[in-house]
């Protein structure tokens, strides 16, 4: 067998059924073989990076390891974005791209990038294959590296002569040897023991969760433990959907957009239990003032990760579900008290809220609120990053895992649709919507033609009020609203010394989605009025095929409440005041 050969048969001795990328010169051995196998479908993006996000989705909403293909040079420069984002949320996904032969390396060579040195920083792990011979055990590495442990992204860079060799008595490995990498996922027990103590002792304990949680599957051990013990739960963007939001216990996500009695737990409990969380900065705020009153458990399967950003007074390096069931196991029950009678008044008191008018702008957490009337339990929703990011972590009912597609650590604009598509390819059962703002859809906005030719009945809402909505907050918050380089209706004429909308503004503004949308063969709805906001909703997840919904929004609404930048948990800005 050849190198190709080898690599289609190695991907389908991992069980890989779904294979996102774009050709390219080097790559034409691999997708020859490709071409032949029946066992594998290939989805042809209309970028790479859609391609990345694509299988990085699939992973998501499946828990297998996304594959994706590319090309040599910009082929996988355009990759780069995709890998970091899989990298800092930890998604196991495997991406092959080609390489130029082996004897022009280092010379320049058309289309030669050093895939090996771009990728070294943004993913788990990174292979150059140097002869066929390795190439077998390359692949086996590959996935195992990918998926155990803590999960993220492997490269395979493989030179074009190198998939046109032969190798004689090829053998795909049964087992994997890797000395160097052996994953801690058992528990120490003893550890266990003095949580269990300290959560015996502890008058105001927290749970703080994260993606983790996901991975690992342990979102029924952990609700389990939360009603056992009876301690309040928060959940980090990536944990959202490991406990239901309207589990009595569940205080909602923490940090700079996250709920005030979310926050003000953190300030004022006396154990922290952190489980399957890295303590990011947009939750912890500044580090040396980040729960100085409280304990800190800390458990991960990544031992990195322990004592990083926050010191762990009881470290446990394992699995989140085996430290939960055993935890479950040592831990005695524990009754409400004051604690609990604080947080729930904390719930009643800080109820998320907006107020819509019937006849006035649209706003957009109206429209968010509203997925949930037309939604099931099953549906998937993919977001892009901005405001309608946040307002989604706030306002959609968020019942199980693996059910929020998001970009958390790298916060990727244009991740949403084409991470949506593979969520689709993933779970064909499933509906999928992807929630998008005027700016982030911009950015891969090419995927339209991949959804309408390849049939991906995705649902996309496009929140549409004229920003780069973000960014045009912090500056309406902190700069003097000196909207620079945010509005998208900007024009020559416009003064560049703008501060939001006024009489001189044009209602001019491109592109058309709705155009767009229906020039890439597309259904395409659009909504300018509140009482609209049902009607087009249900129409479009009734519709078959994929249907972009714009929805014109309210221009200057901003995201609350607000932990500003620098800020501690419990400073934490309301409403808006203007």
């Amino acid at each position: 067998m050849n190198g190709a050969e080898i690599l289609i048969d190695g991907l389908i001795r991992e069980k890989v059924d779904t294979i996102f990328g774009y050709p390219g010169g080097v790559v034409i051995p691999i997708f020859d073989i490709l071409y032949k196998t029946d066992k594998i479908k290939f989805l042809l993006t209309r970028h790479e990076q859609g391609a990345v996000h694509a299988a990085d989705g699939y992973a998501r909403a499946t828990g297998k390891v996304g594959v994706s293909i590319v090309t040599s040079g910009p082929g996988a420069t355009n990759a780069i974005t995709g890998i970091a984002t899989a990298k800092l949320d930890s998604i196991p996904i495997v991406v092959i791209s080609g390489q130029v032969p082996s004897g022009n390396i280092g010379t320049d060579a058309f289309q030669e990038t050093d895939m090996v040195g771009l990728t070294r920083t943004i993913c788990k792990h990174n292979f150059l294959v140097q002869s066929v011979k390795e190439l077998p055990n390359i692949i086996n590495e590959a996935f195992h590296i990918a998926r155990s442990g803590r999960p993220g992204p492997v490269t395979i860079d493989i030179p074009v002569d190198i998939s046109m060799a032969n190798l004689k008595d090829y053998k795909y490995p049964e087992k994997i040897t890797l000395p160097g990498y052996k994953p801690v996922e058992k528990a120490n027990p003893k550890q266990i023991k003095k949580l269990a103590n300290a959560i015996k002792s502890s008058k105001k304990p927290l749970l703080y969760t994260g993606g983790g949680i996901v991975i690992s599957q342990a979102h029924d051990e952990l609700v389990k433990l939360a009603e056992k013990t009876n301690i309040p739960i928060v959940t980090t963007l990536m944990g959202l959907g490991s406990v239901s939001f309207d589990h009595p216990l569940f205080l909602g996500m923490p940090g700079m957009h996250g709920t005030i009695p979310a926050n003000y737990a953190i300030s004022e409990c006396d154990l922290l239990i952190a489980i399957g969380a890295r303590f990011d900065d947009r939750i912890t705020g500044p580090r040396h003032s980040f729960v100085t009153q409280a304990k800190v458990a800390h458990i991960d399967i990544d031992p990195a990760e322990i004592s990083k950003n926050i010191n762990a007074d009881i470290p446990i390096v394992g699995d989140a579900k085996d430290a939960l069931l055993k935890l479950n196991e040592s831990v005695i029950p524990r009754e409400k008290n004051s604690w609990n009678d604080k947080v729930e008044k904390w719930l009643e008191k800080y109820k998320l809220h907006y107020n819509q008018p019937t006849d006035g702008e649209i706003l957009p957490q109206y429209v968010i609120d509203r997925i949930n009337e037309v939604a099931d339990e099953e549906l998937i929703v993919a977001t892009d990053v901005g405001q309608h990011q946040m307002w989604t972590a706030q306002f959609y009912h968020h019942q199980k895992p693996r059910k929020l597609i998001t970009s958390g650590g790298l916060g990727t604009m244009g991740f949403g649709l084409p991470a949506a598509m593979g969520a689709a390819y993933g779970s064909p059962d499933k509906t999928v919507v992807t929630i998008s703002g005027d700016g982030s859809i911009q950015m891969n906005i090419q995927e339209l033609a991949t959804c309408a030719i390849n049939r991906i009945p995705v649902k996309i809402i496009v929140l549409n009020n004229s920003f780069l909505g973000m960014v045009r907050q912090w500056q309406d918050m902190f700069w003097d609203k000196n909207y620079s380089g945010t509005c998208l209706k900007q024009t020559p004429d416009c003064s560049p010394q703008c501060s939001g909308p006024n009489e001189n503004c044009t209602e001019i503004y491109y592109p058309d989605f709705v155009k767009v949308a229906e020039a890439n063969g597309v259904t395409g709805f659009r909504v300018n009025k509140p009482s609209e906001v049902d009607k087009v909703l249900k129409k479009g997840f009734e519709t078959n095929g994929p249907v972009l919904m714009e929805f014109i929004v309210k221009e200057e609404e901003n995201v609350f409440p607000m932990v500003p930048a620098g800020k501690k948990n419990n400073e934490i800005i309301m409403e808006d005041i203007r």
